[in-house]
């Protein structure tokens, strides 16, 4: 694994020579940009903006880079989307993309490379939430200043993208504990503060700011998923109070959602 830095340092000189005067713009967001970056268990996430389209050929070459250097990333690897300018500002939502990639699209990339250039496009609702957060915390890797490409995104549109990431919760925390548990209070802080927190704060939040029952009841589970987080502490979970968590923290989403 390569330090995180030179990895981002290939990712625009590689992003620059294969877009050239198309691209616009090559953003970081998410933890790497907001001081709780865990190379066991952050991804490196980017948003690049370009002008037009790009041609099949381009797309493919691109990923090709992207896959090169997702082997020397950190363990979740690279994620990354393309976008137009023309979605950016004034914002689109849903938001169209013209390409994607993350981990979990390397075996159809690896076994059909056509079929993937051709087919990964279409709208994206979790663009709502990386823009705002390339807004409030973002880093311009090259081009254009961030507030010069990306418009305002509609606290409700930021809502509804944060919201689908976690409607599941009470099905999908037992499998994905860690992650789950850190990204609930996420958005309740949101909804009641409207401040965006990484997944650490949103752990931290939770302790002080659930009810004190709540926050009692559900301390040991938030303390092992921070200390799995920061700490990569083998945390052992009770996962029926996992579940239990879950439940309560939709419960307190929906009473501000609908």
């Amino acid at each position: 694994m390569k330090p995180i830095d030179l990895i981002i340092e290939s990712y625009v000189t590689e992003s620059r020579e294969i877009l050239g005067a198309n691209l616009v713009g090559i953003y970081l967001h998410g933890s790497a940009v907001m001081g709780c970056f865990n190379p066991e268990k952050s991804d490196l996430d980017f948003i690049v903006v370009v002008e037009n389209d790009m041609s099949d050929d381009t797309k493919r070459a691109y990923i090709d880079m992207v896959l090169k250097l997702n082997k020397e990333a950190p363990a979740k690897g690279i994620e990354m989307s393309i976008v137009r300018r023309e979605v950016c500002k004034p914002f689109v939502y849903p938001t169209p993309f013209i390409l994607h990639f993350s981990e979990h699209h390397i075996k159809w990339f690896t076994e059909d490379p056509t079929d993937y250039v051709k087919k990964m496009n279409g709208t994206d609702v979790d663009l709502a939430a990386h823009f705002t957060n390339i807004l409030a915390h973002g880093k311009c890797l090259y081009g254009l200043p961030v507030a010069e490409v990306f418009g305002e995104v509609p606290a409700q549109n930021y809502l509804d993208s944060i919201w689908n990431d976690i409607c599941d919760a009470p099905e999908d925390i037992t499998e994905n504990t860690m992650y789950i548990t850190l990204n609930l209070p996420r958005v309740l802080a949101f909804q009641k503060e409207r401040i965006l927190l990484s997944k650490k704060e949103g752990g931290e939040w939770a302790l002080k700011n659930l009810p004190e029952d709540a926050s009692r009841k559900f301390a040991p589970l938030i303390q092992a998923a921070l200390a799995e987080y920061t700490q990569n502490a083998a945390s052992q979970y009770d996962l029926g109070l996992a579940k239990e968590y879950a439940e309560y923290m939709i419960g307190e989403i929906k009473k501000r959602l609908f």
